[in-house]
């Protein structure tokens, strides 16, 4: 009789929950928002003054989340270097320092797998870099305030909410500065392990001695292919800026939409799959910048 009641009483507290889930999903469906976000394009200013260059007519939204998310990423540096000396004076392991050894061994392992160890061990500090980074600016978007929390002020002469904090992948000026380091790294490293001999990676107007009378043909062909590679690492910047950018600023438009259609479980699908595309976006970025990095190295 007592497992009759139990089992009784789990099926009425799962029809309970199933109807609340029922009903605030059509609440969501019947009340929409009463009006669209404005969505711009590029992040906004935050109408506050600094005394710096550049900073004189406001502060990107996307400038304070950035800084935040670096904080964030020291603070867990930190919190991991003081589990290490812990460990070492008591000699047992924390949670903590297990799981952060676990990540790091597992994005290393990958590193190395793709590079071999010995460049793995040169490329990982800003590989890691650049995907932790990006990940958790990628999820900074879906904390809760982030693109609703603001201040009323002047947006292209209407006076609109301007968000306090937005992701600083969703600002092309941030993906375009990772892409222009990944570039300028990626030629420290071709002349760190080529030397000189890389410049013919661009400048190469010679051809076999072999090739008779084909070789001023060949020699311009190659000359022409080196400007055509020298102009492809320029473009490599664009592209890869605007790949990540794209892809996050997309995200975030369509959870704002979604947002104002709809409300509750509908919504937190969409931000579940915002969490894996986030996640995805860090990985590839990571992966083609560890791919241009071996490829600067490589002898032609």
């Amino acid at each position: 009789m007592e497992q009759e009641k139990k089992k009784g009483g789990g099926c009425l507290v799962k029809l309970i929950v199933g109807l609340a889930v029922l009903a605030l999903v059509g609440y969501g469906l019947i009340m929409p928002g009463k009006e669209l976000p404005v969505i711009s394009l590029a992040a906004e200013l935050i109408p506050v003054s600094l005394p710096i260059p550049g900073f004189e007519h406001g502060v990107p939204n996307t400038l304070p989340t950035a800084i935040f998310t670096s904080l964030f990423l020291m603070l867990i540096a930190l919190l991991y270097n003081r589990a290490v000396k812990k460990a070492e004076r008591t000699g047992v392991e924390s949670r903590f320092l297990i799981a952060m050894d676990t990540i790091y061994e597992g994005v290393f392992s990958f590193v190395a797998t793709t590079v071999g160890k010995e460049k793995a061990t040169l490329f990982f500090p800003l590989i890691g870099s650049f995907f932790f980074f990006i990940l958790f600016s990628n999820w900074s978007g879906l904390l809760p305030g982030m693109g609703s929390i603001g201040i009323k002020a002047v947006h292209h002469g209407h006076e609109e909410l301007i968000p306090l904090f937005r992701s600083p992948t969703a600002d092309l000026s941030t993906t375009v500065g990772l892409a222009i380091i990944t570039q300028v790294v990626a030629q420290y490293y071709g002349f760190k392990f080529q030397g000189k001999k890389y410049l013919k990676k661009f400048f190469n107007f010679s051809a076999d001695p072999d090739s008779g009378w084909l070789k001023p043909v060949l020699s311009f062909a190659n000359g022409f292919a080196g400007i055509l590679e020298l102009m492809g690492e320029f473009i490599k910047v664009l592209s890869f800026g605007f790949r990540l950018f794209g892809n996050v600023f997309a995200g975030e438009v369509l959870l704002m939409v979604i947002s104002f259609l709809t409300a509750f479980v509908v919504v937190d699908v969409f931000m579940a799959l915002e969490l894996f595309v986030g996640a995805i976006q860090a990985l590839i970025f990571s992966i083609l910048s560890l791919i241009f990095y071996q490829m600067a190295t490589q002898h032609h």
